[in-house]
Parts: C-alpha cells; sequence; structure tokens
C-alpha cells in the first residue's frame, strides 16, 4: 500500500515538474496568468512557472503577419458602386495590450480595415479611386496604424489589389474610352493635316520666291545682256561711221559705193514689204532714184545697162518725170 502511494507521489511530481517547464520558440512570447490574474509574460527560451497556480492564456507570434481582407462593397462620391478588396499587413508590438485591449483581434482588424476603406472611397470619385491607388494605400496605412496603437499592433503596409467597378459601370466606361480614342485620333488626323497643308503652302511660297528670284536675276542678265550688245553693236557703228567718214574725206568712189549700198538696202526692204499678204503702198523719192542709179552705174559700170535692177529704177524714174 505505501508502495503505491509512493509511485502515485513520484508519477504526480514528475507531472509537475514537467509542466512548470516552458520552452518558448524564438519570435514567440507566452501570457501567464496565476490564479485569474495576468503575472508575467515569458520570452523565448527556457521558462518556469508554478504548476496548478501558474497558466499560459495566450501566446502568439510576433513576426509580421498577412491579413487578407475580402472584397466590399463600396460607394464612391459620384455614387458609383464599386467592390474593393486589399491585403495588410501587420505584426504585434504589445502582447499584453493585443490579448486585454481587444478581444479577437483579427477580427477586429478585419473590421476597422473594411471601415476605413469605405470612408475613403467615399470621399473619392470613380476616376480618382484608379489614379490615387497610391495615395489611398498612404491613408488607409496612417490610420490603421493610429487606429491600432491601442491594441499593440502595428500595421506596417496596406495594399488595396482590385478595384472593380460594376459590369454597366465597365461598360460605360468602355464606351468613354472608345469615345476618347476616336476623339484622339481625330484631332491626330486633322492636326497631321493641318501641318500637311502648312508644309505644302509654305513649300509652294518657297517656289515661288525661288521661281520669281530667278525670274528676276534672267530679266537681270538679259537686260545686262541686251544692254551689252546694244553698246556693242553702237560702238561697231560708230566705228564703221569713222572708218566710211575717213573713206569719205579721201575718196570719191567711196561715196558712189556708199550710195550703192543704201540703194540696195532700199530695194531689199521694199522686196521684204512686197512679201507681205496685206495690200501695201510704196512711196518712193524721185532725188534718191536718181542718186541711186547714178551710183550704181557708177559702180557697176557700162554693163549695167542690162542689169535688171538699173532697168527698173530707170522705168520708175521715167514714170516719175512723165507724170
Amino acid at each position: 500500500m505505501e508502495g503505491v502511494f509512493f509511485l502515485f507521489a513520484l508519477a504526480f511530481g514528475g507531472s509537475a515538474l514537467f509542466s512548470s517547464v516552458k520552452i518558448v520558440n524564438e519570435k514567440n512570447e507566452y501570457l501567464v496568468e496565476r490564479l485569474g490574474s495576468y503575472n508575467k509574460k515569458l520570452e523565448p527560451g527556457l521558462n518556469f512557472v508554478f504548476p496548478f497556480l501558474d497558466k499560459v492564456v495566450y501566446q502568439q507570434t510576433t513576426r509580421e503577419k498577412v491579413l487578407d481582407i475580402p472584397p466590399q462593397s463600396c460607394i464612391t462620391k459620384d455614387n458609383v458602386s464599386i467592390t474593393v478588396d486589399a491585403v495588410v499587413y501587420w505584426r504585434i508590438v504589445d502582447m499584453e495590450k493585443a490579448y486585454y485591449k481587444v478581444e479577437n483581434l483579427q477580427a477586429a482588424m478585419v473590421n476597422l480595415v473594411l471601415t476605413q476603406i469605405r470612408s475613403e472611397v467615399g470621399q473619392l470619385e470613380l476616376d480618382q479611386t484608379f489614379t490615387a491607388r497610391s495615395e489611398i494605400n498612404e491613408i488607409l496605412l496612417r490610420d490603421l496604424d493610429v487606429a491600432t496603437d491601442p491594441w499593440g499592433v502595428k500595421v506596417t503596409r496596406v495594399e488595396l489589389r482590385d478595384i472593380l467597378p460594376s459590369k454597366a459601370v465597365l461598360e460605360s466606361m468602355e464606351l468613354q474610352m472608345t469615345a476618347e480614342r476616336k476623339k484622339r485620333a481625330a484631332i491626330l488626323t486633322s492636326e497631321g493635316e493641318r501641318d500637311s497643308a502648312i508644309n505644302s503652302a509654305q513649300g509652294q511660297a518657297q517656289a515661288s520666291i525661288l521661281d520669281a528670284e530667278a525670274m528676276k536675276k534672267s530679266a537681270i542678265l538679259k537686260a545686262e545682256a541686251e544692254r551689252q550688245q546694244q553698246i556693242l553693236k553702237a560702238e561697231a557703228i560708230a566705228l564703221a561711221i569713222n572708218i566710211i567718214t575717213e573713206k569719205l574725206s579721201t575718196d570719191n568712189k567711196a561715196k558712189e559705193a556708199l550710195q550703192f549700198l543704201l540703194a540696195q538696202n532700199y530695194l531689199d526692204m521694199g522686196t521684204t514689204i512686197g512679201r507681205s499678204e496685206s495690200s501695201k503702198v510704196l512711196f518712193m523719192d524721185p532725188r534718191s532714184i536718181a542718186s541711186t542709179l547714178e551710183g550704181m552705174r557708177s559702180v557697176i559700170g557700162s554693163e549695167s545697162q542690162n542689169d535688171p535692177l538699173i532697168q527698173a529704177l530707170e522705168k520708175v524714174d521715167s514714170f516719175k518725170h512723165n507724170s
């Protein structure tokens, strides 16, 4: 009987000794109550408690954890219904507050995050919710960090994952985007046509300017050439006159030759006029005809009596005298 009691006491003592030893893993913490009141916090490593008096009521990690926020319906400032979900990164910094300040810490955080998301989305219009995602994340992080501080929780990051409007809103947005693209395409097309017209007009203007400058230079060069030609012609005539004048002053035969040349030019002019198809009347001076005959006879000689040109002039001269 005594042996049985000894074995029972030994087993009971061994069990009590074993239950008094608590080994806490790294990045974990335990909360211990003694007789229903908070007593102490067990740090990572080997710890001892009093059997039957002390009780571990809460154990949790201090590592960062991820809180997945389910999709939630929200109303924007312009009364558009959208569905928003998010993910929150957080960790416990005060184990005692996390256990004693709030009941069911994770559920409380989910409800708090949903409330904050609805509040922030309700202050923005639909278009702003897509463009201001980073700003919303920063605002949620700041507000949640302040709100969860009494619970011994540190919120390190908040990210909105999906912002999904309703099907009708999506269809309207697609129509709007299509219209915007068509508008931009029309604007770009008109701008391209305008630039093309401007470039074409500028090209034509430049071409006209170049043509005008070319014509101007051509006219100038032509005028200079004509002037130079007239100058050379005048110089040649002056030179010829000088030579003829010298010859006339020294040689009588030269005078007769000059009369012959003038008479020949005079007759050539009459021939040219006679070839014209229109009616014409040619007036000839008798004195010039007589002087021309004398010059031609003196130049050609006695054989000139049978020359048709001299005979024609003699007929004209005799007709003039008879008349």
